[in-house]
Formats: structure tokens, C-alpha cells, sequence
């Protein structure tokens, strides 16, 4: 199977410097769920915070979702593979996420928002992303998109399915895009032998996290097996191009994120990010007063 190669062939893959195990939790009312990307690297993996995976069969493991709570200073990004979760928020804003759809959401100033299962039994899985805003916009208005699965940009080339939900990846162009950060998120499906290629620009970080199967990742001649639930930090390099993902004998699955590192002071407390301890009390503040 002929591989699937940008317009310009990379030259120098990124190889993976290390991989991660994600780390077992519970959140919300009880929603057990494996957080990936944790705080400890957010600084290495800048401008992202965090990524939870989530995904069971038993309905005592989502059922509890996430009732009403805050955020500030940063976006979410939540992609659903299965299942119906509900929207609603301090904005007057609902809806309804169904199985492929993303929700964009800017928490900006503040908002406290729930996301509750529409379903009793069967499986729910997905990713939320959380994405920093830089200083300047850590306080703009809330905002936020529903994007249905039919929505989402699309391809398939020679084994290979890819969904854009951000930044552009092949001359298709994804569902959101910001400036600041420039963030590419792919969701790859790989057929058995497959193999894609994705242009990043250098200074951006990225990452790989593999949901399904197994990717060897890293220039051909000296890739690295990467297993299902193992995240594969990329490594950085002016003379690094993007990334190579191949896929075995078995088909595999994988989201692929990079962005453009702000560069800016870290300080979280919770469900609030900011740039300083000050504006982390005055978001407690504003939370307590009912401000958000």
C-alpha cells in the first residue's frame, strides 16, 4: 500500500522522545476516565493542558457526568466517539453532542457550565481537550460550537481516514482554527499496512495518542512502537518536519495534536488557568460571588 504523503515528502520525521501511560481517575460525580496529558507536562507540551480519554460499556462509570462547574481562562475541546452527552451552561447556552461530534467551547472570563449523559446504558467514549488561551484573551466572552459529526471536514487516500477538526491537514481545511495557538487536532484511522505523513510546523509541540491498535511512529528506517493508551510525545527540532504514523497488521486509530506554545506563566487551580496566583484569587472571587 502506497503511503500517503504530503504535497512536499518530509524529510526529517519527528522521532518520539518519550511515551506515556495515562494515569486512572475519576471526575465529575464519579465519571471514570484516564487523564493523558497531566499537569506535570504542561510546560513540555505547551499550549495544552490536559487531555482526558474516557469509555466504557458499563453504564456506572459515566452515568454521574459532570453537573454544574466552572472554567476560566482556557478552551475545551470535547470529541465524542459514542454516546449523547447534554450541554447546558450559565450562558443560556444547550446542546446536545452525539457520537463523531465536537464541542468547541471558550470559557474566556468564566462560565459554569454541566455535561450530562443523554443515555442510560451502552457505551460512551471520547477525548476532552483542554487548550490555554494567551494572556490577552484569558478574559474575552465566553463562547461556544456544537459541530456535528456530518460537519467535520473529511479524506480518505490509500488506507487512510483522517478527520480534521482543526488546522488543516492535506489542503482540508478543519473545523475551527485560532491564531494564536494554531492548533492541529486529526483524528487518524489507519488500515493494516497504511502509513500517513502530516506536516507540522517546528515550532509547534505535538503529540500522538493511540486509542486503537498500533503505530510504529518516527522516521521509517528507526520508528517506534507505540501501543494502544500510550500517548507518544513528539520530539522538537528546527530540522524537523512533522510526523510519519504507520500502522501494522492490524488496523489503528490515533489522535494527532500539535500547537504553537505560548510561551506564557502557568497557574492552575483546578478549573481555572491564568497567568498569576492574583488572578486565580480573583477567579475563586468571582466563582464564589456568582460572577462567572
Amino acid at each position: 500500500m502506497a503511503p500517503f504523503l504530503p504535497a512536499d515528502p518530509l524529510l526529517a520525521p519527528r522521532p518520539v522522545e518519550r511515551q506515556v501511560l495515562g494515569r486512572p481517575t475519576q471526575d465529575g460525580d464519579g465519571v471514570r476516565l484516564t487523564r493523558v496529558l497531566t499537569q506535570d507536562l504542561q510546560r513540555r507540551l505547551d499550549p495544552f493542558l490536559m487531555l482526558d480519554a474516557f469509555g466504557s460499556d458499563a453504564a456506572a462509570d459515566y452515568i454521574g457526568g459532570f453537573p454544574d462547574h466552572p472554567h476560566r481562562g482556557f478552551e475545551t475541546v470535547t470529541y465524542m466517539l459514542e454516546g449523547r452527552m447534554r450541554h447546558h451552561d450559565s450562558a443560556g447556552n444547550a446542546g446536545l453532542l452525539t457520537s463523531g461530534a465536537v464541542q468547541w467551547m471558550t470559557a474566556g472570563r468564566g462560565i459554569v457550565h454541566s455535561e450530562m449523559p443523554e443515555q442510560e446504558e451502552g457505551r460512551m467514549e471520547g477525548f476532552q481537550l483542554w487548550l490555554n488561551l494567551p494572556a490577552r484573551d484569558k478574559m474575552c466572552s465566553p463562547w461556544y460550537r456544537d459541530i456535528p459529526a456530518a460537519d467535520i471536514p473529511r479524506f480518505d487516500h490509500a488506507g487512510v481516514h483522517v478527520q480534521v477538526i482543526a488546522g488543516s491537514s492535506h489542503g482540508v481545511a478543519g473545523a475551527v482554527e485560532r491564531e494564536a495557538t494554531a492548533p492541529i487536532y486529526l483524528d487518524v484511522h489507519l488500515a493494516p499496512g497504511a502509513v500517513f505523513e502530516q506536516a507540522l510546523p517546528p515550532g509547534h509541540n505535538a503529540f500522538v495518542y493511540v486509542y486503537r491498535g498500533e503505530l510504529a511512529i518516527g522516521p521509517a528506517e528507526a520508528a517506534t512502537p507505540v501501543a494502544q493508551q500510550r500517548m507518544a510525545l513528539l520530539a522538537n527540532g528546527a530540522d524537523l518536519d512533522g510526523v510519519r504514523l504507520a500502522a501494522g497488521a492490524a488496523p489503528a486509530r490515533a489522535l494527532l495534536i500539535a500547537g504553537r506554545p505560548l510561551g506564557e506563566p502557568i497557574v492552575q487551580y483546578g478549573p481555572f488557568v491564568m497567568n498569576t496566583e492574583a488572578e486565580i484569587r480573583q477567579a475563586l472571587t468571582d466563582f464564589r460571588a456568582g460572577r462567572l
